[in-house]
């Protein structure tokens, strides 16, 4: 068993699975704003935990949702 450094920040959960999520969907704009930030990117898998597959549904369905106006687009930074 490895274990952590201290200090080191813990890799958050997989989300998706805590809440038994078996496919993503773009109308569960909820769910999703759990994967954006407050500046409206996509967060990364290393901060989400997700694993490779279901970080692809989760950016697909985020793009969907922000052209349906579920979400918004990222705002510009100044």
């Amino acid at each position: 068993m490895v274990r952590p450094r201290p200090g080191a920040p813990r890799r958050k959960r997989n989300l998706l699975a805590q809440e038994g999520v078996s496919s993503v969907d773009w109308k569960d704009a909820a769910l999703l704003r759990k994967f954006i930030s407050d500046r409206g990117k996509i967060r990364a898998r290393r901060v989400t935990g997700l694993t490779p597959r279901q970080q692809r549904q989760v950016a697909t369905a985020i793009k969907n949702a922000r052209e349906m106006a579920l979400l918004p687009y990222p705002g510009r930074a100044r």
